[in-house]
């Protein structure tokens, strides 16, 4: 995944798409797992490995969820 080889294990990054705004999804890297966080719900943390997150987001681009909208 090319942001998270850039992340360092401390940095939250917010998403480009989120412009200004604090509401918006961040992740980082954290003991060679992928941490996500919703920026206005921080206290509450996903933990996932980049191999699950890789395969989530394909998922989604390939539209394997359009049926839950």
């Amino acid at each position: 995944m090319k942001c998270e080889a850039s992340m360092r294990n401390s940095d939250w990054q917010k998403s480009s798409f989120s412009g200004a705004s604090n509401e918006c999804v961040e992740l980082r890297r954290a003991d060679g797992l992928v941490e996500l966080r919703e920026s206005d719900q921080a206290h509450t943390i996903l933990r996932t490995t980049p191999t699950a997150l890789a395969a989530l987001l394909h998922g989604i681009k390939a539209g394997e969820f359009d049926h839950h909208v």
